[in-house]
């Protein structure tokens, strides 16, 4: 017998997904996050694991794990003290940007301090040519002054971005050999080493993120690996990228930009999977947790990715999964402004003290205290029994805000919960304006300990054909490690016109990338499977300031098929532009080339539906829409496949809460997935 075993920490609890790979069955469980001793909720989990559900830790043959500790250390300001090495000249690389001013609908805004200040940043006397060639090798001398003053500055790690480095490494790599002679406890970051492509600003900037976590990254990730041997879990563990696809812990060590966002990103590949099973061909994913709420667009059972993606306040540039995060979760603390408006977030309470009826020291009103006080919160085993919720705590932090704003406790609740479902609205309306979709054709796969309760109140407004609601909803983040395939990119800087001469003249780049992406696989990774490999060419037309990525075959590039690589790009940008030009030269700037190790995948059983209306445990008091109502109650593990009742509705299990509100119906599928719709059970059960 051998156990699979994926791991979440999130703001508020940390879920554990298991999948006994003998009985073919997944097993769930929660325990409270402890952010101050990090990998001691690992252990806990595992020790409860083992008690409950007889989970062996030294039969784990498989341990990935997802998590939030680069991006959290990136938005709480809380990484190493940088310094910034670049080609003299181009010192302002970071304060000049894009020149883009933040918010353009505000004269006032202003752009946030990069991660290094100014005056940590130092020219280097040496200049690589666009074409690679060295026009000025390194003035060593300059090297050693810029080390002196980083170290006199107090930096702790310095990162190198020279120019035009993608093109040629060499006088990046012999910066850091002359830093390393002179003190080889200072970390270095090369541009060059983190993501080699072109344009100054996106490359630095991103470095720049890339160093800033890199040691409290490679701290977090020693600790999570202490803590499996501490367990006994004889399994390589595994750490989830930014990409969708994981690695293995110790190369997230060096590596740490790659899984900046594995948290979330985990989360979309479990909808996915989800959507993919239902046979749903547009998806939107909605991810609410303890302190925010992600939402990615998912078609045809694939996850959208894409570059450029706001981490706290900087964009990282390497590829990642598409999400868009809203600083609403189910622990976001509610309060009044100097004006008396409602607010909510984004602070959150997390799990220490956590939301008021925790009853564990939080006084504040969240959203969780609102659903509470609302009457449609009443499980009495959140978090697989982790709380005892406390409504009288929630009603007295609910009440501080009733008297600023002369409301009743239900009022204020309803209210909470509105404002928060208000900036949800907002930003997922602009995601699909974005897409160019219409969100009437989509269904919502909601999850996280929060996504059920909040599902039908954000689908009622955006007008979504349907909600998913799958078997074990506050742990699909942690089933998405479980699906989730071995995944590297490669990129490769080209900038060639789509000829035959051009595409000849990258051929050899075309297979080094391949012989980078094989020997990751192969030899860092451990990795004997089947694996497959993706390329995508980042293309515009000549005189574009910037590019399409368009996928093409790799028979395309090793015959230098320039007409279907032509073609392919104009099909691109018709989609994207609604026109394009087929006879303007085209240009190809980068290669990018993904390789994914395929993994087995837990199957999810089918069974037969049997059309029953199902029997409520009982019923209970509800404040909603302004007015009471009766809601009956539901455990979710006696619903079976074709039961079906009607809103207003709560059903309960040990992960999550699911609100079903008056006009909706629920229905549940074959595959036990509780389908949700505002249209009757006819189009539920389609």
């Amino acid at each position: 017998m051998a156990y699979r075993v994926a791991v979440d920490i999130g703001g508020t609890f940390t879920d554990f997904c298991v999948f006994d790979e003998t009985t073919n069955t997944l097993e769930t469980h929660k325990v409270l996050s402890t952010p101050g001793k990090p990998g001691s909720e690992i252990i806990l989990g595992l020790e409860e694991l083992s008690k409950r559900k007889g989970v062996n830790p030294q039969k784990i043959s498989w341990f990935s794990h997802g998590t939030t500790v680069g991006i959290n250390t990136v938005i709480q300001r809380q990484g190493a003290k940088l310094a910034l090495f670049v080609t003299a000249g181009f010192e302002d690389v970071l304060e000049l940007a894009r020149l883009k001013v933040p918010d353009p609908y505000n004269i006032f805004s202003q752009r946030p301090q990069p991660l290094v200040p100014r005056e940590r940043v130092y020219g280097i006397e040496e200049r690589i040519l666009l074409d690679g060639s060295v026009e000025k090798k390194v003035n060593i001398q300059s090297v050693k002054s810029a080390i002196k003053a980083a170290k006199a500055a107090g930096a702790d790690t310095i990162v190198v971005a020279l120019l035009h480095c993608y093109a040629n490494s060499t006088n990046e790599q012999q910066v850091k050999q002359a830093i390393k002679q002179v003190d080889d406890d200072v970390e270095v970051t090369l541009s060059s080493d983190v993501w080699p492509v072109i344009r100054e600003y996106e490359r630095t900037v991103t470095a720049t993120v890339a160093g800033y976590i890199q040691r409290r990254v490679a701290n977090y990730l020693s600790a999570f690996q202490d803590a499996l041997k501490q367990a006994g879990v004889p399994a390589l563990p595994l750490i989830g990228k930014s990409n969708g696809g994981v690695m293995t812990a110790e190369l997230g060590k060096t590596e740490p930009i790659s899984m900046l966002l594995s948290g979330t990103a985990a989360g979309v590949m479990g909808a996915a999977s989800i959507a993919q099973h239902s046979g749903r061909a547009e998806v939107i994913s909605f991810d609410v947790g303890g302190t925010s709420a992600d939402v990615a667009i998912i078609m045809d059972g694939a996850a959208a990715y894409g570059s450029g993606e706001m981490v706290g306040d900087f964009p990282i540039y390497v590829p990642t999964v598409s999400v868009t995060s809203i600083g609403e979760g189910g622990g976001s603390i509610a309060w009044v402004d100097d004006f008396g408006v409602l607010k909510v977030g984004p602070e959150s309470a997390g799990s220490t003290p956590g939301p008021a009826c925790f009853n564990n020291g939080g006084e504040k009103p969240t959203i969780t205290d609102a659903f509470v006080v609302s009457g449609l919160l009443v499980s009495d085993r959140l978090g697989y029994g982790a709380v005892n919720l406390d409504l009288k705590k929630a009603r007295a932090s609910i009440r501080s805000l009733g008297d600023k704003l002369n409301l009743r406790d239900e009022e204020v609740a309803e209210s909470i919960i509105k404002v928060a479902v208000s900036g949800m609205f907002l930003e997922t309306s602009k995601l699909f304006s974005h897409r160019g979709v219409d969100p009437r054709r989509f269904s919502m796969v909601a999850f996280g300990g929060a996504g059920p309760m909040l599902a039908c109140h954000l689908a009622k407004d955006l007008g979504l054909a349907e909600i998913i609601i799958p078997p074990t909803p506050g742990v699909l983040s942690a089933f998405g490690g479980l699906v989730a395939d071995i995944r590297n990119d490669f990129i490769r800087t080209v900038m060639v016109d789509v000829n035959n001469k051009g595409l000849k003249s990258i051929l050899m780049s075309v297979k080094t990338l391949e012989e980078e992406a094989a020997s990751w696989l192969r030899d860092e990774q451990g990795f004997k499977g089947k694996s497959e490999l993706l390329w995508s060419c980042d293309m515009r037309y000549r005189g574009q300031s910037f590019e399409i990525e368009t996928i093409v075959k790799q028979s395309w590039l090793y015959d230098s098929s320039s007409e279907q690589i032509k073609a392919a790009f104009h099909e691109a940008h018709h989609q994207v532009y609604d026109h394009s030009d087929d006879h303007a030269e085209v240009q190809i700037v980068n290669l990018r080339l993904v390789i994914v190790g395929t993994v087995p995948k837990p199957s999810l059983p089918m069974t037969k539906e049997r059309k029953s209306l199902a029997t409520p445990s009982k019923n209970v008091k509800v404040h909603v829409d302004g007015n009471h109502h009766e809601a009956a109650v539901f455990d979710r593990q006696k619903l079976c496949p074709g039961d079906h009742f009607y809103g207003p509705a709560i059903v309960l299990q040990d992960d999550t809460t699911t609100i079903v509100l008056p006009k909706f119906t629920a229905y549940v599928d074959g595959a036990k997935n509780l389908i949700l719709t505002a249209n009757g059970i006819q189009d539920a059960s389609r």
